[in-house]
């Protein structure tokens, strides 16, 4: 969001000449402690309410601002900023969600890396989501090609290599001769492909228990 303020009407000492106009962006890379930009943080937390926008780099801004500045702190706007950012984390927990209830796993991982500090958190984040991918992989694929591996696993070269060699000594993987992305991995049959084989429902990796890294959603 690019907002613009006239220097002009403002104390801030971030315009050298009268007239000049700034986004809010601007005026936080320019000056992030210049204290007179307060009022137009603040009023740009509560454009960002009312328009459904959010902006993280604003929103810290203001918040240490406020440390500096305890007196002249807004609880009113600080609320604003805790609620703003409960939306965003919502936001990223249902699209994650979707993405993997879809099995698109490319997706997931892509917008996972964007929400690094959300789900840094979670232990055992990544481990859960390959264990569950590969239960996928397993429902659609008696032999999987690397490269779909790979993919929905996030996980390339040596690393891959590594994972792959693991999973054959310890989970029954079978690797096929061959090089590179062509490479096929055959994976052991499971309870739906073969009935007989069906387990106790503690053992399988379903979505619901994938759900428990997102309890928000729970």
């Amino acid at each position: 969001m690019g907002r613009e303020i006239s220097s002009g009407g403002q104390k801030s000492s971030s315009s050298s000449s009268a007239g000049m106009s700034y986004t809010v962006e601007q005026l936080v890379a320019v000056n992030p402690y210049n204290p007179d930009i307060l009022p137009d943080l603040e009023n740009f937390v509560n454009e960002q309410v009312s328009s459904q926008t959010y902006n993280l780099d604003a929103n810290l801004c203001l918040l240490r601002l406020y440390q500096f500045e305890p007196e002249r702190m807004s609880t009113q706007i600080v609320a604003r900023i805790l609620v703003k950012q409960m939306e965003e984390q919502f936001k990223t927990l249902i699209v994650l969600s979707h993405y993997l209830e879809t099995a698109r796993f490319r997706q997931f991982w892509d917008e996972a890396a964007k929400s690094r500090h959300l789900l840094e958190v979670v232990p055992g984040f990544e481990q859960a989501i390959q264990a569950y991918a590969i239960h996928v992989l397993s429902l659609t694929y008696q032999k999987v090609p690397r490269s779909v591996l790979a993919e929905a696993i996030n996980i390339e070269g040596l690393s891959l290599d590594k994972f792959v060699e693991h999973h054959a000594a310890n989970s029954g993987w079978v690797v096929e001769k061959g090089h590179g992305k062509s490479q096929l991995i055959t994976l052991p049959s499971n309870e739906f492909s073969r009935p007989e084989l069906k387990k106790n429902t503690a053992d399988g990796v379903p979505f619901e228990h994938v759900a428990r890294i997102f309890p928000i959603l729970g």
